[in-house]
């Protein structure tokens, strides 16, 4: 089916794809599809100044979080009870009692569908917005968001916390300088400190500036002699490491000590020692969200974090307690915490996983992989809080009322960006390649 667009100055709307065929040269030697396809998606002022995405990686339960269906049979609803939330009429799992008190700031989107039942080909639909090829590998948007926006500051503009879990959250076919800088360690842990960011033992400011411009004779020697992407991705991980060993404001941003007291008890870490489960899982999920704050606020463009383990096949229920609930204090801390220092408003905050859950509890206790219907979660940066959008069926097996595509909500972050997702990118071959395909920005979340 083909998209419609409307024109300003055309008295009816077309198909794209019927305007792409046309021939029509300007004075400027370009066709009207060329045309179209510049100001379609053409760049807009952004709403969001950064991303920070919440991956939830090996498949999170719908219906036991965002979509509970309490009117189910048991081997469907589960064990766990709804709640009610900020929103009217909106309905929570007890283990998302935090999220529920701040419901009216974020949109749930509980009708997103694909047809990916593997790990590793849903981690590519979700992280990169297009269904995997055998013959390419697409760069994640937090690729494609450090190399059309670049940095803010002297941080790198995409950063992984803890570390890039998925060879989907890279490059792709981009450059790998654009991939993501990994921290190499968890903030959570007693010591945490980040590889490489200080000066090595033995190693003064003088000697390391002396260092820096020896490289910098032996590259220009070397510069056009040989040029790879590999060269190229060096070249700016050595560049964005000088910047960072050089900034005192950069390596400050990795430094959770220098939040208040009160800062990081609002993230659950903290407080005495012997404590129950349920906190040391909270204290074990806050400082990951507490570094995603500190590092949008110093100037990263996108920064993926990723918490817990959520392939759950068997004893299901055991498994998610507690780290849902811990997931959720975390996740409520950071938008309350955004939105009173301001930051909301321009920072886009996702929830997502590469699918759900089986609706129906198997044999061994557990739920299985499910990409025909699940939820994700959008918040800030232009998305009106207090929005439920789509529905899935009684057995949150399919679903029923507004069906998104992951290709549309890809679409919808790159418009918050203001990036025009429409814009060529180079792939192998010279193959022209949009950053993204025949999706549309979702309307009914836009502020």
């Amino acid at each position: 089916m083909s998209r419609s667009v409307a024109c300003a100055g055309f008295g009816k709307t077309t198909g794209r794809r019927d305007f792409l065929r046309v021939g029509v040269v300007g004075a400027a030697g370009l066709t009207l599809g060329d045309y179209l396809r510049a100001t379609e998606g053409a760049t807009k002022p952004a709403k969001a100044q950064a991303v920070i995405q919440i991956f939830l990686q090996g498949g999170f339960p719908h219906m036991d979080s965002f979509d509970p269906k309490p009117d189910a049979p048991a081997e469907y609803r589960g064990q766990l009870k709804p709640i009610s939330t900020k929103t009217p009429g909106t309905y929570f799992s007890e283990h998302m009692a935090q999220t529920a008190k701040i419901s009216d700031q974020i949109a749930v989107i509980r009708s997103i569908t694909h047809t990916e039942v593997d790990h590793g080909r849903g981690e590519h639909n979700m992280l990169t917005g297009y269904r995997p090829s055998p013959a390419l590998v697409y760069p994640s948007m937090g690729t494609i968001a450090s190399q059309e926006l670049g940095p803010r500051a002297e941080l790198p503009a995409y950063i992984a916390v803890p570390q890039s879990t998925s060879q989907y959250m890279g490059s792709g076919y981009l450059s790998s300088a654009h991939g993501p800088f990994a921290l190499g360690a968890d903030p959570s842990r007693q010591g945490f400190q980040v590889r490489d960011l200080n000066l090595p033992t033995g190693i003064d400011q003088a000697r390391f500036e002396k260092r820096k411009s020896m490289r910098a004779m032996v590259d220009e020697h070397f510069a056009g002699v040989e040029k790879a992407d590999m060269l190229d991705a060096m070249d700016s991980f050595y560049q964005r490491a000088y910047a960072m060993l050089a900034s005192a404001k950069a390596r400050e941003a990795f430094n959770l000590k220098a939040e208040s007291k009160e800062s990081l008890a609002h993230y659950g870490i903290g407080g005495s020692r012997g404590q129950d489960a349920a906190a040391i899982a909270r204290a074990s999920a806050g400082p990951r969200f507490l570094l995603c704050r500190r590092l949008v606020e110093a100037g990263a463009r996108f920064v993926t974090m990723t918490y817990g383990r959520w392939d759950t096949h068997a004893f299901h229920y055991r498994s998610i307690e507690p780290q849902m609930p811990a997931f959720d204090y975390g996740f409520a801390a950071l938008i309350t915490d955004l939105k009173r220092r301001g930051m909301l408003e321009n920072t886009l905050v996702l929830v997502t996983s590469e699918f759900g859950r089986t609706p129906r509890i198997n044999s061994g206790g557990g739920r299985d992989h499910w990409p025909r219907v699940f939820s994700v979660v959008m918040a800030g940066g232009g998305i009106k809080g207090g929005t439920v959008l789509g529905s899935s069926d009684p057995l949150a097996g399919e679903p029923k009322d507004r069906p998104v595509a992951v290709e549309d909500f890809a679409t919808t972050i790159y418009s918050l960006l203001g990036i025009n997702h429409n814009k060529d990118l180079m792939a192998p071959g010279n193959r022209p390649i949009q950053i993204m395909q025949n999706g549309n920005p979702i309307r009914e979340l836009l502020v």
